[in-house]
């Protein structure tokens, strides 16, 4: 009878309407282009913004692209406007971020994101033409990892940013062992395995026109006019533009700090020679008391002393920065046509 069972049961089951069989997911095929836009207070120009870099990735690669438009706290109605946009183009994604995190970890936001072949940087002021895509992308299929915009002209900036923006990139070249491109900005093009390397970075300050640069890889320039702001204000006052060119300087160069030690040999040498002139000048009967030389040789060293007590404070800032290993960004929220994530 216990057999008679057990195959009664054994039928039954079979009788049951099997499970239907979970296909495996199709891994999604990742666009062709990706464009990384930070975004600071833009909501006057981020509608023309979407509409010509929409125009442009739409005329070199179809529908096979995103654009990706990072909030960087801004105080105005831009991640309203970027939801909007998010909520009528399925190619726009919106990324808002807890607070103001500064351009570059905004960049860095967009690119952990980026799901490209090829990423596309640029800034939401459109300064950077959009349209630059295709001849930035004509130098990639020439065999180019990284492909960035070079300026010519910088219509609209003041004498005094155009100037201290061309000392700047000269006396950084100089310092730096990493050869960064003059006249370059973030505007720029990548492909996936260079963007890879620059998220593998793990610094806190970054400086990524620098950090592109270190990379390696073939670098072409495509040079260009930069236009004038047509709205808002620049998201680059003079402080930010203080910090960040330190950040470049100590990012990419311990010249500074040697510097300090060809400074004291010269102090040390000057020392001697005053001392020489003082032991002369009262051997041969001549000599007399000077504050003025005293006072000028105690400002002189003191001077330097400070700058380069300022500047290692700078290095071991930064060290502290890095030690304490923080998050680069905190996303609040991200924005598809599809919904909330």
């Amino acid at each position: 009878m216990a057999l008679l069972s057990t195959r009664r049961a054994r039928a039954a089951h079979r009788r049951l309407p099997r499970p239907a069989l979970r296909r495996p997911l199709r891994a999604v095929r990742p666009p062709r282009v990706s464009a990384v836009v930070p975004c600071y207070n833009e909501a006057d120009g981020l509608a023309t913004l979407h509409q010509r870099l929409s125009a442009s990735c739409q005329a070199v690669v179809g529908n096979d692209y995103e654009i990706i438009l990072v909030n960087d706290g801004s105080a105005d109605t831009t991640w309203s406007i970027i939801c909007a946009l998010c909520q009528d183009d399925p190619q726009t994604v919106g990324i808002d971020l807890s607070r103001n995190f500064g351009h570059q970890h905004a960049l860095t936001a967009g690119l952990s994101r980026a799901r490209g072949e090829l990423v596309f940087m640029l800034d939401a002021d459109l300064q950077d033409p959009p349209e630059l895509l295709s001849p930035l992308l004509e130098r990639i299929r020439d065999g180019a990892d990284i492909a960035y915009g070079r300026r010519r002209l910088r219509h609209g900036e003041s004498w005094f940013k155009k100037t201290t923006a061309f000392l700047y990139y000269r006396l950084l070249d100089r310092l730096t062992d990493t050869r960064i491109p003059l006249d370059a900005g973030d505007f720029r093009l990548m492909t996936r395995r260079s963007v890879d390397h620059l998220l593998a970075m793990p610094e806190h300050d970054r400086f990524m026109r620098g950090m592109t640069a270190w990379i390696g890889f073939r670098q072409d320039p495509v040079d260009y006019d930069r236009a004038e702001r047509n709205t808002g204000a620049t998201g680059y006052p003079l402080g930010k533009m203080l910090r960040l060119a330190m950040t470049g300087i100590i990012g990419f160069s311990d010249r500074p700090l040697r510097m300090a030690i060809h400074l004291a040999l010269f102090c040390a040498l000057l020392a001697v020679g005053i001392l020489c002139y003082a032991v002369g000048s009262w051997l041969l009967g001549y000599a007399h008391r000077g504050w003025l030389s005293t006072i000028g040789s105690i400002l002189f060293v003191g001077a330097g002393a400070f700058f380069f007590i300022g500047m290692l404070g700078q290095y071991i800032a930064q060290i502290h920065r890095q030690v304490q290993s923080r998050p680069l960004f905190i996303i609040r929220e991200l924005r598809r046509h599809d919904g909330i994530d």
